[in-house]
């Protein structure tokens, strides 16, 4: 029997181009999968037309901005989960973030308060003990604050904080937490935006970081990437400002 058969992975904003390649890659090494979206008309297409199997995929409605709701909707899972992937997500360009606080503050609460809102409330159910692994989508525009899009980064560099600490929260109880540092991914979020297409990945490259992700907390994927993270994280403030 597959050792994956009995257990069930949760992604939450799993209508995210990387989570819908998430799902299909956990689906073929044996798990179940609760792929979990505010939009799950786009959710229901998207396995039909994927032929996944519906005896192994269920759907259900979360809204990551909803606060009140989560308890509801994590108390309300027949299945409590093995593995926990957060991949909401929302971005509005800097410049309008900062003449509009509406778009910032739709990504502070779906980038990084929606993440500390249910993972908290998954994290702290010592009665779920199946529970081995969290992974949270976050972004090298997390790393350092570049004027072009310091808004958005700010809130995944605030979820990359609280992955590392809730890391440590839970190593005791040896459950794993792995923050996915991305790059530029070829997906909707990045429709119109002028992109280096040498460094563009497909969502389905960035998913087998995910679904094969080991003990590492930070997890780069693409060595180019990876040597921009280093590069990022090392330049001098002087440098780091002339960044477009």
């Amino acid at each position: 029997m597959n050792q994956n058969t009995n257990k069930t992975v949760l992604i939450l904003g799993a209508n995210s181009d990387v989570a819908k390649q998430c799902l299909v890659q956990y689906v073929e090494k044996g798990f179940t999968v609760i792929a979990a979206s505010r939009n799950t008309a786009s959710l229901d297409n998207f396995i039909d037309s994927n032929n996944l199997d519906r005896s192994k995929v269920f759907v259900l409605y979360f809204d990551a901005a909803d606060f009140d709701s989560h308890h509801q909707f994590y108390s309300s899972l027949s299945v409590k989960p093995h593995i926990v992937v957060y991949a909401a997500g929302f971005l509005v360009d800097n410049q309008k973030a900062l003449t509009d606080f509406k778009g910032a503050k739709q990504m502070m609460e779906v980038n990084y308060m929606g993440g500390v809102s249910i993972l908290s409330i998954i994290a702290m159910d010592k009665r779920n003990t199946s529970l081995e692994r969290i992974i949270g989508l976050s972004s090298l525009s997390g790393v350092r604050g570049r004027k072009s899009n310091f808004v958005y980064g700010s809130t995944k560099a605030a979820f990359t904080q609280f992955l590392a600490g809730l890391r440590q929260e839970l190593a005791s109880r040896k459950i794993i937490v792995n923050a996915l540092v991305i790059g530029y991914i070829r997906t909707k979020i990045n429709e119109g935006l002028e992109l280096n297409e040498s460094l563009i990945m497909e969502p389905d490259y960035v998913a087998k970081f995910i679904v094969n992700a080991g003990s590492t907390f930070t997890i780069v994927p693409n060595f180019k990437w990876k040597i921009i993270y280093h590069i990022l994280r090392l330049l001098p403030e002087s440098l780091a400002a002339k960044l477009p």
